[in-house]
């Protein structure tokens, strides 16, 4: 679930609390985490709604100026049942911190390595150390060109970055990525066979 980040801001604030989606069918559940440049929101509740029922005041309560302007933003086909999705904010966003704590001990670091290990063993072609490798060497690079290089289309390689990202070992910026001081320490650390 996409949420632009002055709704998100406003979450975060408390003064919105409430978002409408159109799916053909429901994509998120209590308790799911989205996270955002403003932090984590968390889904609360999420109910179906008839979306001839909502009224500029539903529309202002989800952050959008009018019922207008609220119906614009649905996406999905016309048919499709229109959620009502309760969010709250649930705190800052927690691999900020992750990322930036390189002080960790050899053991800690040993945990990690193993992670990152068993992503590339479970896969066909192992792709987890190159991925921080390439990151670290072509920072600020577009997803698809970075996909490219190791032979992964774009819509593959971005999933398997998120997975380092919440390891703390990357950073996403305006364009690409870059390794956060975690992943750069830990391209120092690893041994030399990886």
């Amino acid at each position: 679930m996409l949420i632009r980040l002055a709704v998100a801001q406003a979450i975060a604030a408390g003064t919105v609390r409430v978002q409408y989606r159109r799916w053909s069918k429901r994509r998120v559940k209590p308790g799911t985490w989205i996270h955002t440049p403003a932090g984590v929101i968390v889904v609360d509740a999420i109910t179906e709604v008839d979306p001839d029922s909502l009224t500029d005041d539903d529309a202002v309560a989800a952050g959008e100026t009018s019922i207008v302007a609220l119906r614009r933003g649905f996406r999905g086909s016309e048919g499709d049942p229109v959620w009502r999705v309760e969010v709250s904010f649930g705190g800052e966003d927690p691999r900020i911190a992750l990322r930036a704590d390189d002080d960790l001990s050899d053991d800690e670091f040993a945990v990690l390595i193993g992670k990152i290990d068993r992503m590339d063993d479970r896969a066909d072609v192992p792709w987890a150390w190159r991925t921080l490798e390439l990151i670290r060497d072509r920072p600020a690079v577009l997803a698809a060109d970075l996909g490219a290089v190791l032979g992964l289309e774009r819509d593959v390689f971005k999933p398997r970055v998120r997975r380092l990202k919440a390891l703390g070992l990357t950073e996403s910026l305006a364009v690409g990525y870059r390794l956060s001081p975690r992943g750069e320490k830990l391209l120092d650390v690893r041994p030399s066979d990886r």
